[in-house]
């Protein structure tokens, strides 16, 4: 089971993260399908996207791809507002918000597609910066809280229908992915049982594909056929989230 275990989160974690985003919510039913326990299963997958983050942020700060003073202030709204998220949620019908939430991912994945934004300059004035980072960070907090997802699906998109070149937007999303893990992770590790040696050999895994899928994001891939990745990513996880509805 390990072997495979690895050679799977490899592969996924290769996808995504040339995407700027964890494969954490497509690694969890992988890891039920292979017996693994609902907390021990989230818990893992979770610490493995803030793994694979960091590794790609890495890649991603040393070629200058992220923006400070855009992914500063995303990332301080968007933990602001997530507990905000969780709370509206009480009390609302979440098999609807997840429909809601899947269509939006369709509508993205068709933006990824087939919409061509101006290009937004790489050095924006701070105003700009700040007109942009913090009504995208509060709706990635304030939606992945409402729905427990990441926020990466939604920032993603929201970044590169505004124009940013989709290498700045997967390395900026990256960054702010990770911390965004490290919360839900901490939040299902005190009733976790976590499987030791699943989470070493998933773990070299998770290092080795971030790596390779940031090298890839950086270093090979035109920014059309990263927004094609992209889309492909969201449309997966729509997938994903249909057959849990269904």
């Amino acid at each position: 089971m390990l072997p495979i275990a690895a050679l799977v989160t490899f592969v996924l974690t290769t996808v995504f993260s040339m995407a700027g985003l964890g494969a954490a919510l497509i690694l969890i039913p992988v890891f039920l399908a292979f017996g693994i326990e609902l907390q021990a299963a989230m818990a893992t997958a979770l610490l493995l996207n803030a793994v694979g983050m960091t590794v790609a942020s890495v890649t991603f700060i040393r070629k200058g791809l992220v923006e400070w003073r855009l992914v500063v202030p995303m990332l301080v709204v968007a933990v602001a507002l997530s507990p905000v998220g969780v709370w509206a949620a009480h009390g609302l019908d979440r098999g609807l918000l997840l429909w809601l939430f899947l269509a939006f991912l369709v509508f993205a994945a068709g933006m990824m597609l087939f919409y061509q934004p101006r290009p937004r300059e790489a050095r924006a004035s701070l105003a700009a910066t700040l007109a942009l980072g913090l009504p995208v960070g509060a709706a990635a907090g304030f939606i992945g809280g409402l729905l427990g997802v990441g926020g990466g699906n939604i920032i993603v998109p929201a970044l590169v229908t505004a124009g940013l070149e989709p290498k700045r937007a997967s390395a900026n999303t990256s960054f702010v992915v990770i911390f965004a893990s490290l919360s839900g992770f901490l939040a299902h590790v005190q009733v976790a049982r976590i499987d030791t040696g699943l989470l070493v050999v998933t773990a070299l895994a998770t290092v080795a594909g971030a790596a390779l899928g940031a090298w890839l994001a950086t270093e090979r891939l035109r920014a059309d056929h990263l927004k094609r990745i992209i889309a492909l990513v969201l449309i997966a996880v729509a997938v994903k989230t249909a057959w849990d509805l269904l």
